[in-house]
């Protein structure tokens, strides 16, 4: 059963849940062959019961401990723009679609996911344009995201203060 994995993290970000669960979303995630939605709503004021999208099978969760399993078990993962969500997911090797909180003040996000977008790592858009998105979007151009050397850096450090 191809499944959509949508996070917001450890804050609410109710208007994606809200759109995501709209019934223009949930027929573009439908004409792609979708037929599970999990929701990770975190703070937020909805927690969608699961008659809410008619002939789509529909989950909703505020938190886990770990929420490594649900983005494994994902075929797509919508989330907000936190690093922390980017990198776990990018990181599990999934297709992501970042969407940008605009009500944010000095909105980094858009830094962020425009950075791993422009290196063909991600899609994104706002909660504005999340429907057309999904109609449009084509996980097919998406890079694999190589993740950090650390042992790189420890090197270079230890050869600059002269340890090795």
């Amino acid at each position: 059963m191809k499944t959509v994995f949508v996070t917001v993290g450890t804050t609410s970000f109710d208007e994606l849940i809200e759109i995501v669960t709209s019934s223009g979303a949930v027929q573009a995630l439908k004409a792609r062959g979708y037929e599970r939605l999990v929701l990770q709503v975190g703070r937020g004021s909805l927690l969608p019961p699961a008659d809410s999208c008619p002939n789509f099978r529909l989950e909703a969760f505020r938190f886990k401990d770990s929420i490594a399993e649900d983005i494994r078990q994902a075929d797509l993962v919508i989330s907000h723009a936190g690093a922390g969500s980017c990198l776990e997911v990018l990181g599990a090797e999934k297709p992501l679609l970042v969407v940008i909180n605009n009500k944010l003040m000095n909105n980094h996000q858009l830094e962020l996911a425009a950075q791993l977008h422009i290196d063909s790592h991600l899609l994104y858009c706002t909660c504005s344009t999340l429907t057309e998105k999904l109609r449009t979007m084509d996980l097919s151009v998406l890079q694999p995201f190589s993740p950090g050397q650390p042992k790189n850096f420890a090197n270079f450090l230890d050869k600059a203060l002269g340890v090795q």
